[in-house]
């Protein structure tokens, strides 16, 4: 396979799994996401951003959540954004702990 055919599969492959666990499913909460995946919406909208500033296309923090909420980021929030349990801040503590801690190698 060459190498544009690569890039342009594995960009499908990203859009797909974008709009499947970030567009379809609004119920799937930043926090779980994290829990489970130590990222979220917000995470990819930042990667998106660096991504973009990076090679010279100037997008704030605003547009590139925007790519990834479907929609305004306060709108999302206000149609979609629960309160999160304590559960699921005690389990963030423990993972955010976890991974702050292997990153620096203590």
């Amino acid at each position: 396979m060459d190498k544009q055919t690569q890039l342009e599969i594995e960009a499908a492959a990203f859009r797909r799994l974008r709009h499947h666990m970030l567009v379809d499913r609004p119920d799937a909460q930043n926090i779980d996401l994290m829990n489970l995946a130590g990222f979220c919406r917000n995470c990819l909208s930042r990667w998106y951003q660096e991504a973009a500033n990076e090679r010279g296309i100037e997008m704030d923090k605003g547009q590139a959540r925007e790519a990834f909420y479907g929609m305004p980021f306060e709108e999302w929030k206000a149609k979609y954004q629960t309160e999160a349990s304590p559960e699921q801040k005690a389990a963030f503590d423990v993972s955010f702990k976890e991974n702050v801690t292997d990153k620096d190698g203590k």
